[in-house]
């Protein structure tokens, strides 16, 4: 096993670790907090300052990570995410809003820490003219994340069965504490430091390749969670009738296979032949939200139209973030990559903040159909800035 292939396996295995608490931490706050009778858009609004630091955190992760080290970034958002799990481990009489707020910020800090340096870590352990395998490489994190968040959602749910609240924060926190110190042993050392000291003033990007994609990813993310994150688990709860159990069970099996599908995004797409995918898979996308609210609006069954909507956009929108992730990675620096893998994902952080407010406030104003149609409208924007990206060569493997 080559040195390459040990450090992808720990920066992995991290990863792994870190999102199965996500995304059960993010399934054990909704239940508990529901339990206690908040409305489901009060349990989304827990979550802002999650998203929000996650703006700030991408911004200014990608510049430490250049003058600090991957490794570094990496076990600093392990340990965040263990103090965030402990914070939420108090008797319940301390488990007041604002403290929750703090927790998910820590949460949302330690989560793009993490995620912006397994992905700038991987630009590190692929040579450039192999740009095949870094489209895999990159597949399979990305999509092997996003089904194992589905997974937390299933854990986070048992473990509050199992263990009750406290009980589950605390089993997460001693296991992922366990990661934690195999990564500070294991991980390779200076692993993404920049030779060069990078200024503060380098964080914003100069490159016109990743500022088009990253503009074009804020839109993609903010249309996927302007009704996904908050319209569409309450559409399913009050319309559908679904119970609470049944919702979250729908939604986590859509994000795993959601997850499997972008692992897979290489062998759909083919070889990347520059901008030209981008376009055409975000056009392609852009349709799927806007069938669905004429769907609705004409009185054709909401059971059929919605869950098979949503399947058929989940398959369209996985394929569209993996080829973004992919494109980050390609087109970022090698010395200092943290600084542009950072300045990208705090765009797709923008996305998610944005989709999270207008989900809550579009919906409650509007309705469902509306968030479709500023769905449709956010993805179409994604695809005509994705016209702007430069042309690249066909990958090898």
């Amino acid at each position: 096993m080559t040195a390459a292939i040990r450090q992808y396996l720990v920066i992995t295995g991290n990863y792994w670790a870190f999102t199965l608490t996500d995304g059960a931490l993010r399934m054990l706050v909704v239940l508990h907090f529901h339990q206690l009778g908040y409305s489901p858009l009060e349990i989304a609004l827990l979550f802002v300052f999650y998203e929000f630091f996650g703006v700030v955190t991408n911004l200014v992760g990608g510049y430490l990570g250049a003058r600090m080290g991957l490794n570094r970034t990496m076990n600093i958002g392990l340990f965040l995410q263990i103090v965030a799990l402990a914070m939420l481990a108090v008797p319940a009489a301390m488990l007041t809003v604002p403290w929750v707020m703090a927790a998910q910020a820590l949460s949302g800090i330690a989560k793009d820490l993490n995620k912006m340096s397994a992905k700038s870590g991987i630009k590190l352990l692929v040579p450039d003219e192999q740009q095949g395998t870094l489209y895999k490489w990159v597949a399979i994190l990305t999509g092997s994340k996003n089904t194992l968040k589905g997974v937390g959602f299933f854990l986070g749910g048992l473990l509050l069965m199992a263990a009750g609240f406290k009980g589950a924060v605390i089993i997460m926190a001693v296991a992922l504490g366990l990661v934690w110190l195999s990564s500070l042993f294991l991980l390779g050392q200076d692993l993404g430091k920049s030779k060069a000291k990078p200024k503060f003033s380098e964080i914003l990007s100069k490159s016109r390749a990743i500022n088009v994609l990253s503009a074009a990813r804020m839109f993609l993310f903010g249309a996927r969670d302007v009704w996904f994150v908050v319209a569409l688990p309450v559409y399913l709860h009050t319309v559908f009738g679904w119970d609470f159990w049944k919702v979250g069970g729908f939604m986590a099996s859509w994000i795993i296979g959601y997850g499997f599908i972008q692992t897979i995004a290489p062998r759909i797409t083919g070889n990347m032949e520059g901008k030209q995918p981008a376009v055409l898979w975000a056009a392609a996308l852009a349709l799927i939200p806007a069938a669905i609210a004429i769907g609705l609006m004409a009185g054709w069954s909401p059971q059929i139209v919605i869950v098979g909507g949503l399947l058929l956009f989940g398959v369209l929108f996985a394929v569209n973030s993996s080829l973004h992730s992919y494109l980050i990675v390609s087109y970022a620096r090698g010395d200092g990559v943290s600084l542009d893998v950072g300045f990208y994902y705090m765009s797709n952080a923008a996305g998610r903040l944005l989709g999270t407010i207008l989900s809550g406030w579009v919906y409650q104003a509007w309705g469902l159909e509306a968030c479709l149609w500023i769905s449709s409208g956010l993805v179409a924007m994604a695809a005509l800035l994705s016209v702007l990206l430069p042309e690249r060569r066909p990958v090898t493997a």
